[in-house]
């Protein structure tokens, strides 16, 4: 089947997925006019693409905002030291999910359960860099850039879509499902489409709005800066219906779990299966959520089930629609917290902390060495591997893009965490 009247230009379907979708941030200051869209040719997009149209590899990150206590998610039991500063918040050797080497998951993490035994789980040790920063605000900006007091304005995302895609032939390759734009995804050429709630991505604008918009279209050829405007505008209309009726569309008996990451990883799931062509998707858990200063025990093992439920079940999800094998996860936090619980039973601003990387084709198991509990830097871990490794993986090892010393703006070794 083939579309053939938008702007009469004879586009297949995947040329309107590739080239026409090339949407704004839900943010974005200009009068995105989305009452105009046309229903049928959405619908069409939506009912699917052919196996040598649909997209290649895609990367999925997840931010885990606040800063999760690794040492209680990737509980060393098998070290005594562990017990010795968490008298109170130590995970027992009884109850933990042992995988090898003297660690174990948090016994919440059910679903991180599943994914390790299936080999689609890969934890990787003590991440962090050098000279870390106990801010929130600071140091999540420097995991969002991928340049430690750099003062860098773009995403590493963002540089990687202006490197890695051609942004006058592909459109939405970065999708951000936040309530606001995280920085990871500012690019320079590449605007992320950024939704929050698909049933209100929506712009209308006023008539005099509607008026200049149309004003805009007979010059727009003439003129580079009234052709984005024009262009621009126009593309959300397409882009933002097709997100709607890509999520009105979807139907799944996958449970997700509850909270958390479920809403996000579920709307990830929905685009996916409906042929967008977006490489790069980024959610985020709202909030500071992971900042357990105070009785930690409890609202952290809510959270790690929340946060391993979501991702299991999104996995589960894209093998119901055989799409899988096309998606890596990477799962992130800007900090880890301090090795010794604190005297109201939570944990304090720390540093290194385990990252996560998950997917059919991921070398599952540990990956890096764990950070000595004895041998500390003012109370806090060690780093043994530098973030910006496991970012390297992903762009090179998993995404095929092998110059990622360009897009991180330094030479940093891909670890092996792809089979």
């Amino acid at each position: 089947m083939t579309i053939r009247h938008l702007n009469g230009c004879g586009c297949s379907r995947r040329d309107f997925l590739r080239k026409g979708l090339y949407g704004i941030g839900l943010t974005a200051g200009l009068p995105v006019l989305l009452d105009r869209t046309s229903a049928a040719l959405t619908a069409q997009a939506l009912e699917g693409t052919s196996a040598e149209s649909r997209p290649e590899r895609i990367l999925v990150v997840v931010e885990l905002s606040g800063g999760n206590d690794g040492l209680n998610t990737v509980v060393p039991f098998g070290d005594d030291e562990y017990y010795r500063v968490r008298p109170n918040l130590g995970v027992r050797p009884g109850d933990v999910i042992p995988i090898g080497d003297g660690y174990g998951l948090h016994p919440a993490m059910t679903g991180f359960e599943r994914l390790y035994k299936e080999g689609m789980l890969g934890v990787v040790h003590g991440c962090g860099y050098d000279n870390p920063s106990l801010s929130h605000f600071s140091s999540m900006g420097f995991w969002h850039t991928g340049v430690p007091n750099g003062g860098e304005p773009l995403g590493w995302l963002g540089r990687l879509a202006d490197g890695a895609y051609d942004h006058d032939a592909q459109g939405n390759m970065i999708v951000n499902i936040g309530t606001r734009q995280s920085l990871a995804v500012q690019a320079r050429h590449h605007q992320p489409l950024v939704f929050n709630n698909p049933r209100g991505f929506r712009r209308v604008g006023t008539e005099t709005e509607k008026q200049a918009i149309e004003r805009l279209r007979p010059t727009a050829a003439d003129n580079p800066a009234l052709e984005f405007l024009a262009s621009t505008a126009a593309n959300a209309v397409e882009s933002s219906q097709f997100v709607r009726e890509a999520s009105a569309a979807y139907r799944t008996p996958v449970d997700y779990g509850i909270g958390g990451l479920s809403p996000q990883l579920r709307q990830v799931a929905a685009l996916i299966h409906a042929g967008m062509p977006t490489r790069l998707y980024y959610v985020a858990y709202q909030g500071n959520s992971f900042d357990t200063h105070v009785h930690q025990a409890d609202p952290h093992s809510r959270l790690l089930a929340y946060t391993a439920d979501a991702i299991r079940g999104f996995m589960d999800d894209l093998k119901r629609i055989g799409r899988a094998g096309d998606v890596a996860m990477m799962v992130f936090t800007e900090f880890g917290r301090r090795v010794e619980e604190n005297a109201s039973l939570g944990t304090d601003h720390g540093t290194a902390t385990p990252m996560f990387v998950i997917g059919p084709g991921v070398a599952g198991g540990l990956h890096g060495r764990h950070p000595s509990l004895t041998d500390l830097d003012d109370g806090n871990l060690k780093m043994t591997t530098d973030f910006r490794r496991v970012y390297a993986s992903m762009i090179e090892g998993w995404l095929g893009f092998d110059d990622s010393a360009s897009i991180l703006k330094g030479s940093f070794e891909p670890m092996r965490l792809f089979a």
